[in-house]
């Protein structure tokens, strides 16, 4: 069924949009139990001031000031990672009107009450602080927050996992999202110095990946060692000096992949109780981009657990 457009009180109604590759605009007040599930209602904004739109006002400056939890998704690709997802939920979606047809597909799958809004381009972008080339924002907010050991207790007899320490980057965060989702990661879990991940550029270079990998934060006062133990997993912990290269890892069968942040690396605490690994590089050169990192070690884990 096609939308509504709904406007503000002060406008005009405009009427329903026309029906798909027909032209003709004819809806139907009683749809038939077999037609296509419906469309949300789709709400028309005009001023960049309208109070419903905001938690999308301004949302570089929100991302340093706070969110209240909530979170901004970025770009077509990474919206339908938050509608797909069953650990957070589309709270609302603010689109530009020329790209409501195309995204119909991804809208159809939201619950009929999640608010759409649709805006120039023009006002689209005052409301935002910047020019939006990709043309749909979401507000979306966290469904479910597991912990370390849920996460580590639902997973099979054949595991990887990700553990990240110190990961401040929101570029690096981003990305070993993306590799920990292209490589089959069964969860990433952060210490608490990590960055958040719901950042909006963390979400945006990890293609929604962030929103689709299962994730947990570790408590101050959790031993994440003696986590892993309790839940029979293989601590590897990647350093310059590790003891062992890379290619001559065995992969464990159920493997908890360890990264520090650039510079200071992993605690030594950490590193003299893990399975210590190094990727040896060509010369003097002793490191590698964290993210860049884990892309090779998580291919080397899940290609040889696959074996």
């Amino acid at each position: 069924m096609v939308p509504w457009i709904i406007p503000h009180p002060s406008q005009a109604p405009l009427g329903p949009l026309p029906s798909p590759g027909t032209g003709e605009g004819a809806l139907h007040d009683h749809p038939s139990p077999d037609a296509e599930r419906p469309l949300p209602t789709i709400l028309a904004i005009t001023d960049p001031e309208d109070p419903r739109i905001e938690s999308y006002r301004d949302v570089r400056e929100r991302d340093l000031v706070g969110r209240d939890g909530l979170f901004i998704a970025e770009g077509a690709v990474v919206v339908r990672s938050l509608v797909q997802s069953t650990r957070y939920r589309a709270r609302s979606l603010l689109i530009a009107d020329k790209r409501v047809t195309a995204l119909e597909p991804m809208l159809a799958a939201l619950s009929a009450d999640t608010p759409v809004y649709t805006a120039t381009q023009t006002v689209l972008d005052r409301i935002a602080g910047f020019p939006l080339h990709r043309g749909i924002l979401a507000v979306g907010e966290k469904a479910a927050v597991p912990t370390a050991a849920d996460l580590l207790g639902a997973c099979g007899p054949v595991a990887r996992v990700v553990m990240l320490f110190g990961i401040g980057n929101h570029d690096n965060m981003g990305g070993i999202f993306r590799n920990a989702a292209a490589f089959g990661a069964d969860a990433v879990i952060l210490d608490p110095g990590c960055c958040d991940p719901l950042y909006r550029k963390a979400i945006r270079v990890s293609v929604g990946a962030t929103l689709l990998v299962p994730t947990a934060r570790l408590a101050p006062d959790d031993d994440p060692l003696a986590l892993l133990d309790r839940f029979e997993f293989e601590a590897v912990a990647l350093s310059p000096a590790g003891a062992e290269t890379l290619a001559a890892l065995d992969p464990p069968r159920r493997a908890a992949l360890l990264f520090g942040s650039e510079g200071p690396g992993l605690p030594p605490p950490f590193l003299a109780r893990a399975r210590s690994v190094r990727i040896p590089m060509a010369g003097d050169f002793d490191s590698l981009n964290v993210a860049t990192t884990s892309g090779i070690v998580l291919h080397h884990i899940a290609s040889g657990q696959a074996a």
